[in-house]
């Protein structure tokens, strides 16, 4: 078998950052527990690596006294003002690891909302970056499809911002039915362009591959993106998050693209690497 992998994969600035940032306040915070608002990157190995650090993960829900004096790393996906006010009022030490980019789509988020715009975020309403940007605007809408957008009664003029993790596709279809209803609309494309990065390297990738594996978090938004977009390319593709999890069809394929989801460790990505290999070396008739 031959594996190739995708030019882009796996952390990107964003994340490596948030967990360089744990990694330090772990070792330079004596008082336990250190707390995370959330579970710091969506990848259970890395936040289990950081658990055994000494750093738990608090459900967003559930600030309370416990955090009072306490260090509490605010996850890169950030968090609303309202929260971190509250944060601090419980006498909270707050390690910020929130993403430049997040934080860049809450200052404009803001702007738009103090302007008089009505705010559309384009992206996942659940998901913990759109929840953090929806407190900078107070009644903005969250869509996450065409038809979404098209039942939408805004005033003008119209703002609109997109998740960070989201595909081009997805926010140009929001934003072509928005063109077609509002005359005041101004379009400001947050998508990093670590996304973008990812879905040209997997295209690139999938002209060369005769199936696609996607490794990353069950529940990392950008991840199943990715697996959709190998999907859309015509291609095998599966979605794992460990090498335990390989499907042995997998190994019937002579040439097998790797890639993976913007919070996955390296390690975990050279696991599968060296899974697929082994198991093609020692398996006489892999690659056939």
């Amino acid at each position: 078998m031959i594996v190739l992998r995708a030019d882009t994969l796996g952390y990107c600035m964003g994340v490596r950052r948030a967990l360089d940032l744990a990694v330090r306040t772990a070792e330079t915070v004596s008082d336990r527990p250190i707390y995370t608002l959330g579970p710091l990157i969506h990848n259970p190995q890395a936040v289990e690596d950081l658990r055994r650090r000494g750093v738990e993960v608090l459900p967003e829900g559930d600030v309370d006294g416990r955090i009072a004096g306490r260090t509490v790393i605010l996850r890169a996906h950030g968090v609303s003002p309202t929260l971190r006010s509250r944060m601090e009022s419980l006498g909270a030490r707050l390690a910020d690891a929130t993403c430049p980019r997040v934080l860049a789509s809450q200052r404009r988020a803001r702007r738009l909302h103090e302007a008089g715009y009505s705010v559309v975020l384009v992206g996942d309403r659940n998901h913990g970056e759109i929840v953090a940007v929806t407190g900078c605007a107070p009644g903005c809408s969250v869509v996450g499809s065409p038809e979404e957008a098209e039942a939408l009664d805004l005033s003008e003029p119209v703002g609109v911002l997109a998740q960070t993790t989201v595909s081009e596709e997805e926010f140009d279809a929001v934003c072509r039915v928005l063109r077609s209803r509002y005359s005041r609309l101004e379009i400001v494309d947050t998508i990093c362009p670590a996304t973008r990065e990812r879905q040209e390297s997997l295209a690139r990738l999938a002209a060369r591959a005769e199936a696609i594996v996607v490794v990353g978090g069950r529940s990392s938004a950008n991840t199943a993106r990715l697996f959709r977009a190998a999907q859309a390319l015509g291609r095998p593709a599966w979605h794992i998050e460990t090498a335990g999890e390989l499907p042995p069809e997998v190994f019937g394929f002579r040439v097998v693209g790797l890639t993976a989801g913007a919070s996955t460790p390296d390690s975990i990505i050279a696991e599968v690497e060296d899974a697929l290999l082994g198991q093609a070396r020692t398996d006489p008739g892999a690659g056939r």
